[in-house]
């Protein structure tokens, strides 16, 4: 999608904050003894009460509003009976519909108390998307993105999940520019555009190189199996840089 009305821009922002505001929310819940299905009403309850849907569900038909991947679970965690647990490491993952418009984000946390290792892989998943975020500007390689990110990771001895890519979104949950790769790529030649909309989610892990997928259709699993966590934008590029739309406030 490319922006191109001031109603485009605040349609969008307004479904990015109300994916965020969801992230949050179910973030606060987050303690030893919730399920994840728990967890998933509260994130359904902020969509709902906002007038958005679920897109997971709207789309794919994916038995849940949210998804909710905990410790080996790299992504498209179902939610369900599973109880979190004290040390779990959770990942977030929100997105949502309203007005014909699309947003997405996500978040990783650990429920306390946590292992320094995993405390650091969480900073530091934090700022793989920010180094990406800084490299969005109207007429940029997207390639930028992933070499940013690849040189992040390699300095602090880090892998990426280098299957789960991002991809472009606003009219439908996945559209153009599809595959947006977080790690160097040198296959991708594509420019950025003014207006253009997609996310930024790298996963970054303590060895993982790849998701699988398990004994359902939708959860993926590291290869080797490691810790790795998920921070994501939905984003518009500009030529001033990057305007954030998946903010809670």
């Amino acid at each position: 999608m490319i922006v191109e009305t001031e109603e485009d821009l605040e349609r969008l922002k307004d479904i990015g904050r109300i994916c965020a505001i969801a992230v949050k929310t179910m973030a606060e819940a987050l303690e030893p003894g919730i399920t994840t299905r728990e967890l998933d009403q509260i994130g359904r309850k902020v969509l709902e009460d906002s007038g958005a849907r679920s897109a997971p569900e709207l789309c794919y038909q994916f038995p849940g509003a949210t998804c909710i991947s905990v410790n080996e679970e790299v992504a498209h965690g179902i939610p369900g009976d599973r109880v979190i647990r004290a040390g779990d490491l959770v990942n977030i993952d929100v997105s949502g519909e309203k007005l014909g418009y699309f947003g997405d984000t996500g978040s990783s946390f650990i429920v306390p108390p946590a292992k320094p290792k995993l405390d650091r892989l969480l900073r530091d998943g934090k700022r793989a998307l920010w180094v990406g975020l800084n490299q969005v500007r109207t007429g940029r390689p997207l390639a930028d993105i992933g070499n940013a990110i690849g040189a992040f990771a390699k300095k602090n001895r880090y892998t990426l999940i280098t299957n789960l890519a991002s991809h472009g979104v606003g009219r439908s949950l996945h559209e153009e520019p599809t595959e947006l790769s977080t790690w160097p790529d040198p296959d991708e030649t594509r420019i950025m555009e003014e207006g253009l909309v997609f996310t930024i989610e790298p996963f970054l892990s303590l060895g993982g190189m790849w998701a699988e997928d398990g004994d359902d259709p939708w959860t993926l699993y590291s290869e080797p199996n490691a810790p790795t966590v998920q921070f994501e934008h939905t984003i518009v590029v500009t030529k001033n840089g990057p305007v954030v739309l998946t903010l809670a406030e």
